[in-house]
């Protein structure tokens, strides 16, 4: 293509391409009426003649950007045709530039990521599937390639070339023996059958997941064929047999992800992001890729995060005082701004001097607006986790031991923030070698579970693996094969016998029996 070609007389292509995508070549340029940086896709061709279903598909690929509307997908801004003097009628798509680093560069320059990083980048996917999956459409082509990491850690999903609507009734691909998308990161069902589903999507983020955590693709081979093979037929490896620092319910996480029947993955993106959040910690500067500072996005996201509405409930105006009418304890404003100030130190690693600076606004905020306030809970939670994090673990027993009565109190006791500091509590005690208490503390909480959830249910299956393990680690052999006995039984029932998690009990339970 010839230097600074002009599109309909508006936008001006760069000299040099910016890459290639599922369906066409995409330039950077600038929109010569609005004075801005954009990208503009155009079709490509195989052996360049023109193919209807090509531009068919390209034409839904822009309908479908343009539905989804999400500030972690590129927006869409034009869509239309030319003449190029060289190859005749092109079809065009004009995008949101996108500045940033593609997910395998990030790999590639800063091999496996922090879990907090990886955890963050995840649940930012997640996100933007759950969207997408909410509007009906499937990306059917998620890879390190199509996700770019921005210079404020934000994460953009690009490339929807393959994305389409998800019609239950009529989900298989359009050619005969065709896999469309990218083998290394293609479920199953999507290889056997050509057949996809919003869950099909979630096994794309599982396979990304395991190579940011791990740098290398989950699957490997010598030919296209071996790869699909293995996707198909083989148990995939766990994290933590490559990455022991990875906690084991994110590898849990991950191996959900990547089960090999659709049905046995998390029922839904949303799932996926909220048990990802509780691993986004410690999520510093990475060099090269980020620039440390504020940023407007996160400003504005971090904004939005505060905004907790009831479903289907009208949020009533609220008028918050700025001091309290009679304590005269810490104003709103200054509790934000330990907040603040707290978070930049915990992404510095710095939990000590973090937890000393919250811990010395949680009490008097407790005494003026209440130990369940929603803003009380939350600089609560925070202290928790940064003396969890800063090794604290007596200390911070008692504050998650307290979390938990408090939003029991407030959001009942089957809450998932309640389940999750008395998880917390139970891994302190644990880590200050109490271990009798962290067992009583988790058999109390899967009986509590059992209550609420069906027979099988994934999160008890959890807390009785955790159970085995802590009873191994104190020493009780004969609780611990028994323990594990069960559970291996009940998750061959559930998943088979060659589902990552039976062969990981399997094999604790053959390491006991040594």
């Amino acid at each position: 293509m010839p230097d600074r070609t002009v599109i309909l007389g508006r936008y001006e292509l760069d000299p040099v391409h910016l890459g290639r995508g599922a369906m066409g070549t995409v330039w950077g340029g600038q929109d010569k009426v609005l004075d801005r940086r954009v990208a503009i896709k155009l079709i490509r061709f195989p052996d360049d003649r023109p193919d209807p279903e090509m531009e068919r598909r390209f034409g839904r690929e822009a309908q479908v950007m343009a539905r989804l509307n999400h500030p972690g997908a590129p927006a869409v801004h034009d869509l239309g045709a030319f003449e190029d003097p060289a190859a005749g009628r092109r079809l065009f798509l004009v995008m949101e530039f996108v500045e940033g680093v593609t997910l395998d560069d990030v790999v590639a320059e800063h091999g496996p990521l922090p879990v907090g990083w990886a955890a963050a980048v995840g649940a930012q996917i997640a996100a933007v599937l759950g969207a997408a999956h909410e509007q009906g459409i499937l990306h059917r082509d998620l890879k390190p390639a199509n996700l770019m990491v921005r210079r404020d850690g934000t994460v953009k999903v690009l490339d929807f070339g393959l994305a389409m609507l998800h019609d239950p009734g009529a989900s298989k691909l359009t050619q005969t023996g065709q896999v469309l998308g990218t083998v290394s990161y293609s479920p199953p069902e999507q290889i056997r059958a050509g057949t996809v589903t919003p869950r099909s999507d979630l096994y794309a983020l599982g396979c990304v997941l395991y190579e940011l955590l791990t740098g290398k693709p989950l699957f490997a081979g010598l030919t296209e064929f071996e790869v699909q093979e293995q996707h198909v037929n083989v148990a995939p490896p766990a994290v933590r047999s490559c990455r022991p620092d990875v906690p084991r319910e994110l590898d849990e996480i991950i191996a959900s992800l990547v089960a090999k029947r659709a049905e046995d993955r998390p029922e839904s993106a949303a799932l996926v992001h909220d048990r990802l959040m509780a691993y986004v910690t410690g999520v510093g500067h990475l060099p090269g890729i980020t620039t440390a500072g504020p940023s407007a996005t996160r400003m504005y996201a971090h904004a939005v995060s505060r905004v907790l509405l009831s479903p289907g409930v009208a949020a009533a105006p609220e008028v918050v005082p700025s001091v309290p009418a009679d304590d005269g304890g810490p104003s709103r404003e200054e509790l934000e701004r330990v907040r603040r100030e707290a978070m930049s130190l915990l992404r510095h690693s710095r939990y000590e001097e973090a937890a000393t600076m919250l811990a010395s606004v949680t009490e008097p905020a407790s005494r003026a607006y209440g130990a369940d306030d929603p803003e009380v809970l939350d600089l609560r939670t925070q202290l928790a986790n940064a003396l969890f994090e800063g090794g604290d673990h007596r200390r911070a027993a008692a504050a998650f031991n307290g979390l938990a009565l408090d939003l029991a109190r407030r959001h009942g006791p089957d809450d998932e923030r309640t389940f999750q500091c008395r998880l917390q509590e139970a891994a302190c005690h644990e880590r200050n070698d109490d271990g009798d208490l962290a067992l009583r503390l988790l058999h109390d909480l899967l009986a509590d579970q059992r209550r609420v959830r069906p027979a099988g249910d994934q999160r008890t299956l959890e807390l009785r693996r955790q159970i085995g393990e802590l009873q191994k680690k104190t020493g009780d052999l004969a609780a611990a094969r028994h323990t594990f006995a069960e559970l291996y039984d009940d998750l061959c029932f559930r998943y088979g016998n060659d589902h990552p998690a039976t062969v990981r009990v399997r094999d604790g339970l053959a390491a006991l029996e040594v």
